[in-house]
């Protein structure tokens, strides 16, 4: 039997096959696609201000997510503290996000080169010419753009407040 969150869900959790034919379909009915990718192990403030500002730059936003095998190797044997099920189901609940992908890989890259996203987004802390698929995208005619972050929230932070509070009790 399927739950309201299920049918929520319903549609926004693709994997890198499924994610391409709704893009493709998504952009013959001239949507300009979005997409983005992270670890959102603990999604915060600072996750949800960043998403819903990539949101506003097109139509569609879909969220390339690190499957655990990919943030094991990239964080280490403690992460991630949420599976790649729930923390996709999360992102995906969003109002404003489109297609939550997970991929394998210790980068999206061959997930942007095949989705060809109209506007490829990350963190300010990122230099463009250091982005992932950003040339993939640049070629295709797409854009790159930084957002800022919110200052003083990190999942890396929060994991480490977490671990000093139950060290001290």
């Amino acid at each position: 039997m399927e739950t309201a969150f299920d049918e929520l869900l319903h549609g926004k959790l693709y994997d890198a096959a499924a994610m391409k034919l709704q893009v493709d379909e998504w952009r013959a009915a001239g949507q300009k696609i979005v997409f983005t990718n992270g670890i959102f192990d603990l999604v915060h403030i600072g996750h949800i201000t960043y998403l819903s500002k990539a949101a506003k730059l097109g139509h569609k936003l879909i969220i390339g997510l690190n499957s655990d095998d990919s943030v094991k190797r990239l964080k280490g044997g403690n992460r991630p503290i949420n599976d790649q099920k729930s923390r996709a189901s999360l992102l995906a609940a969003l109002f404003f996000v489109s297609g939550v992908v997970i991929f394998d890989e210790l980068t999206p890259q061959k997930l942007i080169a095949s989705l060809l996203p109209d506007v490829l987004v990350k963190g300010s802390d990122y230099a463009i010419n250091f982005i992932v698929g950003a040339e993939d995208v640049i070629i295709n005619g797409g854009s790159v753009q930084t957002i800022d972050f919110v200052d003083g929230y990190s999942s890396t932070r929060i994991i480490e407040k977490i671990r000093n509070q139950v060290s001290e009790a």
